[in-house]
């Protein structure tokens, strides 16, 4: 982590947060430069192993950009959302890794500001806890 910039992995969804990002992109929102969107279809397929791959890799911590009640594949993809987010900070916490270095927030296809304040938010809080220790 560089000083007060923490590296934040972003999973964003194709369809649903994807152009959210990018609006906030081309609309030259400011964030972290140390921030990295891996696209996924649906949020509910993420698993609580790439979570915490990401921390194993030198991540400060890790933001699921969800589909919400967007979703087009699944009808409860925030309930398995969630539990994914839930699963993932359980195998966090038995690694010594904080679990608020997990975010989860719906963000849609317009979320341009809400995702730049996600990101701005987050990286504070991150900054403050200092650099990911994995517990290995």
């Amino acid at each position: 982590m560089g000083e007060g910039n923490p590296k934040i992995l972003v999973f964003s969804t194709d369809n649903v947060s994807d152009p959210g990002i990018d609006l906030a992109g081309r609309n030259k929102m400011h964030y972290s430069s140390s921030v990295y969107v891996i696209s996924v279809p649906c949020s509910s397929g993420i698993k609580p192993s790439w979570i915490l791959r990401a921390f194993e890799r030198g991540f400060d911590g890790v933001f699921i950009a969800a589909d919400g009640s967007d979703c087009s594949y699944v009808s409860d993809c925030t309930a398995r959302t969630a539990r994914t987010a839930a699963r993932a900070q359980e195998m966090m916490k038995e690694r010594s890794i904080d679990p608020a270095r997990l975010k989860m927030a719906a963000l849609c296809s317009v979320c341009a500001e809400p995702f730049e304040k996600y990101m701005r938010n987050f990286s504070k809080a991150l900054a403050k806890m200092g650099p990911s220790k994995t517990g290995e």
